[in-house]
């Protein structure tokens, strides 16, 4: 008798790798394909950014108006420059960007906004003013929320 011991196989089987080939190309496609919805959608937060820079811009303006109401000339088109106070603002609407002088930005004629300005009370404060302002481009929207008050006033 032989007292030599035979020593297991080492490797793999011809279907063991198959197996092993479909379950990492399996994987594989899966990552590729997440990594695909990933980039298509990756220029979304720009546009965020944008809607979000065009909402903070107006509202700025609009808060930095004076509170009282005065007389004005009605504006051109999307002009706001004859605006001189908050209450101007309320119904405010433009497809495509403009300039306070009322000059198209060609970059941002895709976006819209819309303001509006509604009487309100903040904190027990009666001569306030909600500022809303919404920015809408390609379904999405994003509303930025505002409050002026009379701080002028006794």
């Amino acid at each position: 008798m032989s007292t030599e011991r035979r020593r297991p196989a080492r490797g793999f089987t011809l279907p063991e790798a198959i197996l092993a080939i479909v379950v990492i190309g399996i994987g594989l496609a899966g990552l590729m394909l997440a990594f695909g919805m990933a980039s298509r959608n990756s220029a979304d937060p720009v546009l965020r950014k944008q809607m979000l820079a065009i909402a903070q811009e107006l509202l700025e303006e609009i808060q930095l108006k004076p509170y009282a109401a005065a007389a004005n000339a009605a504006p051109a088109g999307c002009a706001r420059d004859t605006y001189n106070d908050i209450a101007d603002y309320n119904g405010y609407s433009s497809t495509g960007i403009c300039s306070v002088d009322g000059v198209v930005i060609p970059a941002l004629a895709s976006y819209n906004v819309t303001a509006s300005v509604a009487a309100g009370t903040l904190a027990g404060v009666a001569a306030a003013r909600r500022i809303t302002v919404t920015v809408s481009h390609q379904g999405e929207t994003l509303s930025l929320v505002g409050w002026r008050t009379d701080f002028a006033s006794p």
